[in-house]
């Protein structure tokens, strides 16, 4: 049986639409731009500020431990110096859930919340932060749970048990197709009644940009996004958050001999995963919870299930591809067009793009995942365009300085080499281990190799290497699972330095320890 559900890519796009009530005409009629905002905490215009990136975070504790609320911590260290959070998406495990953001995020980042104090009596879709966390959507995000599942597993644990699925953190929702992180982050305008839109966009749009009027993001007072894809500027950087969710949609397999061959592979891995699948579950049927030892053990097999699921959709993926029409082309036109007009803005220092989905990772099966190369050909794409039109303006520099994501549960810096593409010599940061369990990096290592299909040959060539890795490694006594996020120091200059500085913690016999990194500059 399906654990999880995924609407659609065109379903995907609408629901969001209509949540913003995109291009309504009192909208359009005040020129106001829905993907844009302006962070009014009056230190914006500084040129020395800091910010963290966390990812993959939305995660209840396991056996009395709660990394994510560890790593809130070392945040909350940096507090002083730290402007806001990036947050790389999958707020919420399994799905997105609204009935699982009490536990599962505002209990955990009750300090950055207004009245935390008392995490209890804050509604999910009423937060305001007096440090603002800025998500983008993960794929749990949007994740549902199909009907019949859901009347099974809602009521009761012990109708769960008879599925054999034990501590998985599905109850009677799922995401409602992205509303339930919709209504905890976006400026919801399908909820302002029709007479009150004016005056609410006349009260919360009044920051300006080049692109027309926008949202104000007020820390403290309105704390809410313009969309699911957004940009602003902090301190002469530009940043650009994406909702890959959308463009990550594998290229159809070729209608060939190759293709069916290839076909029939995928076929027959699905199968094995099956296989693998009800194997895991017998094991963990054997298991009590209650037992310390069985219940690590017990989360370390719901590991390898959750990451057997994520091979499975993507297979499913692969398979169900017959053409490239399910690509959200107006976001990454929007991206396109969005950096061409920030390399022709002189006070612009650096950039920065933030999304779920890495285009670079070293993490377990996700190299070879047909939603990893979608999104690299996508984003590679968008960047060639951009190298096209600047031409001799970016002076040899990349088109961006750095790229944030998650999806992959670590800690990893990589950074291309020569690609023959606009995404050569770029930093690529995964900072998707900060709550939900760590993952191994893969057998093969950290040099990434791409085969290049040129119609009249295939070549294989290097394209990144991985110059970090922060995940789960050994085994038994020697078994290591730090969680980690990143801090980000943008220092004053033209154009802008970064000094990353990953910050990692790990539970050692009973006692998180700090095992934070020495910083680099980029």
């Amino acid at each position: 049986m399906r654990l999880i559900s995924e609407p659609p890519i065109p379903v995907k796009i609408q629901k969001m639409k209509q949540r913003v009530r995109w291009q309504h005409s009192s909208i359009l009629q005040q020129g106001i731009d829905q993907t844009s905002m302006v962070i009014d905490d009056g230190r914006a215009e500084s040129p020395e500020f800091s910010f963290m990136v966390m990812g993959d975070t939305g995660t209840k504790s396991h056996s009395g431990d709660h990394p994510q609320r560890e790593v809130a911590k070392m945040i909350l260290n940096h507090g002083d110096d730290c402007r806001f959070v990036l947050h790389t998406g999958d707020v919420i495990y399994m799905v997105g859930s609204r009935e699982y953001y009490p536990a599962n995020f505002i209990e955990p980042y009750r300090e950055f919340l207004l009245g935390g104090n008392q995490p209890q009596n804050i509604a999910y879709d009423k937060m305001i932060f007096k440090l603002p966390i800025l998500p983008v959507l993960g794929n749990h995000d949007y994740y549902d749970v199909p009907l019949l599942y859901r009347l099974l597993t809602g009521p009761t644990l012990s109708l769960r048990q008879i599925l054999r699925y034990k501590d998985i953190e599905i109850g009677w929702y799922g995401s409602n197709q992205g509303d339930a992180y919709a209504r905890a982050f976006l400026d919801y305008l399908a909820e302002v009644s029709p007479g009150e839109l004016v005056q609410h966009l006349n009260q919360h749009y009044t920051a300006k940009t080049d692109t027309g009027r926008c949202l104000r993001y007020q820390p403290g007072h309105f704390t809410r996004l313009p969309n699911r894809y957004y940009n602003f500027c902090y301190g002469g950087i530009d940043f650009f958050a994406l909702d890959s969710n959308t463009f990550n949609t594998p290229d159809p397999l070729p209608h060939n001999q190759a293709g069916d061959n290839f076909r029939r592979e995928l076929e027959k891995r699905r199968q094995e995963i099956d296989t693998e699948e009800l194997q895991i579950l017998t094991e963990c049927d054997k298991l009590n919870p209650e037992n310390p030892h069985e219940s690590e053990l017990l989360a370390e097999l719901a590991a390898k299930l959750d990451q057997i699921n994520e091979v499975k959709i993507d297979i499913e993926k692969q398979l169900k591809s017959h053409t490239n029409t399910n690509v959200d082309f107006e976001q990454l036109a929007w991206l396109r067009d969005r950096l061409i007009a920030s390399w022709h803005n002189s006070a612009v220092r650096g950039r920065v793009i933030f999304f779920h989905h890495p285009p670079y990772v070293t993490e377990g099966s996700k190299w070879n995942q047909g939603q990893t190369l979608a999104v690299r050909h996508r984003l590679r794409d968008v960047f060639d365009e951009v190298a096209k039109s600047l031409s001799n303006l970016t002076q040899e520099r990349p088109v961006v300085d750095i790229v944030f994501s998650g999806h992959a549960h670590c800690l990893e810096y990589l950074r291309t080499v020569n690609t023959g593409h606009a995404d050569s010599h770029i930093n690529y940061i995964i900072s998707g281990g900060s709550g939900r369990r760590p993952r191994r990096q893969r057998q093969e290592g950290g040099e990434l190799l791409e085969t290049f299909n040129n119609n009249t040959d295939i070549s294989i060539r290097k394209v990144a290497d991985s110059l970090l890795y922060v995940g789960r490694s050994g085994y038994g006594f020697d078994r290591k699972k730090p969680y980690s996020c990143v801090r980000v120091d943008v220092k004053e200059g033209f154009p802008a330095k970064f000094m990353i500085t990953p910050l990692v913690t790990e539970l050692i016999e009973g006692k998180w320890c700090d095992y934070s990194l020495e910083p680099w500059i980029i």
